[in-house]
């Protein structure tokens, strides 16, 4: 009988997720599977209970254990934003009388627009959160779980992708990793869900994702969290779930330049950035634990939300 090695290790955490951790033994299981796929050697499993730590204190301790390609004695490092260099004073300095008074003028008038459009921004951001969390839900779709699928097990499939055709079409676009991985996967729903669509349809030809078979208007969301400035050296950010939520809508659509994906989420990200939707968020979250309560109310609310949005 043949055996396929990824199939096998999708079925083996399948399995898994059938079963639950036994408190009368330590919270963590490694299981290590001793079989050649055709990406590795061989597959180890971790199941850690999350009473253990929360997902930034386990990605860290996983980010510890390992070294860098280049460097074996080397800890990995995380991409931070880069810091634009700066001027030479000469050049502020040029041009006198008039010719700095306009100067003066205009950095007054960008920062007072930079301000503007920050203040816009979060206050847009905020409220498409609460109408979010309140009554705008999401499109019903294949990929959308009813309620109860938390009880069902999980099918979890991987795909290993290149990192070094990440960082060419990164560099080639002026963007970043996760602008590329979110572009990507943008794209992959987008003709996932076109041939889902197509397969309810008297014509089988859409399901092979050629025809456009989507409905107008899909509305679906990601959730993206940063963690560069977690891990940073000497940052004053806080370790536990100390979460701001931010939410990205994803453009649900058919388009003959792939890279197209990537420049909408480049623009809607830098929007993003510039916006303080996650610390409103951070606050939000705050005084929902602070009403609801956090072992009962609080889990069920946003269970139940993610559930119905996501």
């Amino acid at each position: 009988m043949e055996i396929f090695p990824e199939k096998f290790v999708e079925d083996y955490i399948y399995n898994l997720t059938k079963t639950s951790l036994e408190k009368s033994k330590p919270l963590w299981e490694v299981h290590i599977i001793n079989l050649k796929t055709s990406e590795a050697e061989g597959v180890w499993v971790f199941r850690i209970h999350h009473s253990l730590g929360d997902g930034m204190s386990l990605m860290s301790l996983l980010l510890a254990c390992t070294r860098q390609t280049a460097n074996p004695e080397a800890l990995p490092t995380l991409p931070t934003a880069k810091k634009k260099k700066k001027k030479n004073n000469q050049e502020h300095e040029k041009g006198r009388g008039g010719g700095h008074f306009i100067t003066s003028f205009s950095q007054c008038f960008t920062g007072v627009w930079w301000l503007f459009q920050l203040l816009w921004n979060t206050f847009v951001d905020v409220f498409l959160f609460l109408a979010t969390a309140f009554f705008l839900r999401g499109t019903q779709t294949p990929i959308r779980a009813p309620p109860g699928t938390e009880n069902n097990p999980r099918r979890i499939i991987f795909r290993t992708l290149s990192l070094g055709d990440f960082k060419l079409v990164k560099n080639a676009m002026n963007s970043t990793i996760n602008d590329v991985a979110l572009g990507v996967t943008q794209g992959a729903l987008s003709r996932y869900l076109n041939r889902r669509y197509g397969e309810n349809k008297k014509d089988k030809g859409g399901s092979t994702g050629y025809k456009n078979n989507l409905p107008s208007k899909i509305r679906l969301r990601s959730n993206l969290l940063d963690l560069a400035d977690m891990m940073e050296k000497n940052s004053e950010a806080k370790w536990g779930n100390w979460l701001g939520y931010v939410l990205i809508p994803f453009n649900i659509a058919l388009k003959d330049d792939p890279l197209d994906y990537i420049r909408e989420v480049r623009v809607t990200v830098e929007r993003k950035k510039h916006s303080l939707e996650a610390l409103c968020t951070f606050y939000i979250s705050g005084l929902v634990v602070t009403l609801l309560g956090i072992k009962v109310r609080y889990n069920k609310y946003l269970y139940t939300w993610a559930l119905r949005h996501h």
